[in-house]
């Protein structure tokens, strides 16, 4: 068995914690084999190279791929996929738009959001917004999957593993790239950060969300937010934690004026420790927090920045 693993790449550089999490989860199905596709991206491939587990890289460089555009890559996954008994990638926006594209192409079932892997043709994933987990079995001649990289361990280091140069597929120019909008911040970033400190809709407004992100730069911490503070416009969208946001597993997670809906739960309840702060001692978040304390976060946060 052997599996097709396509790195995340942002601009032209490695985002190495997805990869090397979803190295380590896929390592045991197979000789692993890396895909850097992108333009300029040399050096990803080059960091991909040194995960441990990794037996080579694929390096594919064409303009057509400088964007992430789902089409071209999806074009050259399913080239290559039929070589593979396992197609994966760590479950990302972008990834999310491409697999499910490589499996229609090449005519099988892609699995969503693995958790775990039982073996070569079973794999585990939630449902129900996380409330049951669902095994599948796959007999796909190729198995395409998108893996939830929180709860795995990011696979170490290792000497390089040899790295060849591919040519792409050609642009089915069904898309075209217009504009990137980045969001530059000095704080972590919000999938991999070791301590999130996310607000709800008990914050109260958008000026008051600066208590939040206040209390995140005190620990060094990421900020997240629940659906309804993004909706109410206290925060950004790519600040929401949650079903139908992002998922984390951080060592640490800090929950100020959320409710705890099963949606929110659904994407950070795997957090190793979670502390919430809410006013009402029946709020549901309390049901999953390690350290739950009742009282106005008004008062409380700017104490605990100052015990800080």
């Amino acid at each position: 068995m052997s599996v097709l693993l396509l790195a995340e790449i942002q601009g032209s550089e490695l985002v190495l914690d997805a990869t090397a999490k979803a190295v380590g989860a896929i390592s045991g199905l197979g000789e692993v084999t890396v895909l850097c596709a992108g333009h300029d991206c040399g050096s990803a491939a080059n960091a991909a190279a040194g995960i441990a587990g990794v037996a080579k890289v694929l390096h594919a460089d064409d303009p057509s791929l400088a964007h992430g555009l789902a089409e071209p890559l999806a074009a050259l996954v399913s080239d290559l996929a039929r070589q593979f008994s396992h197609v994966a990638a760590p479950s990302t926006a972008a990834a999310k738009n491409v697999l499910p594209r490589v499996a229609a192409l090449i005519d099988v079932m892609v699995i969503s959001d693995v958790t775990a892997v039982i073996d070569a043709e079973s794999f585990e994933r939630p449902i129900y917004a996380g409330n049951a987990l669902q095994t599948v079995r796959s007999l796909d001649a190729t198995k395409v999957l998108t893996i939830r990289t929180a709860t795995f361990d990011a696979a170490g280091e290792q000497a390089p593993a040899p790295v060849e140069t591919i040519a792409t597929a050609a642009d089915p120019g069904l898309s075209e790239w217009i504009e990137d909008k980045v969001v530059i911040s000095d704080r972590p970033e919000l999938s991999s950060a070791r301590i999130v400190v996310s607000g709800g809709r008990g914050v109260g407004s958008e000026e008051d969300f600066a208590l939040v992100a206040g209390l995140a730069d005190t620990l060094g911490a990421a900020v997240g937010a629940s659906r309804a503070a993004v909706d109410a416009g206290y925060a950004p969208n790519d600040w929401q934690v949650g079903q139908t946001g992002k998922v984390v597993a951080p060592d640490l997670y800090v929950a100020i004026g959320i409710s705890g809906a099963i949606q929110h739960l659904a994407g950070m309840k795997d957090s190793k420790v979670i502390v919430a702060i809410n006013k009402d001692p029946d709020a549901p978040i309390f049901q999953v927090a390690d350290v739950g304390l009742v009282g106005d976060l008004f008062e409380v946060v700017p104490q605990l920045r100052a015990a800080l």
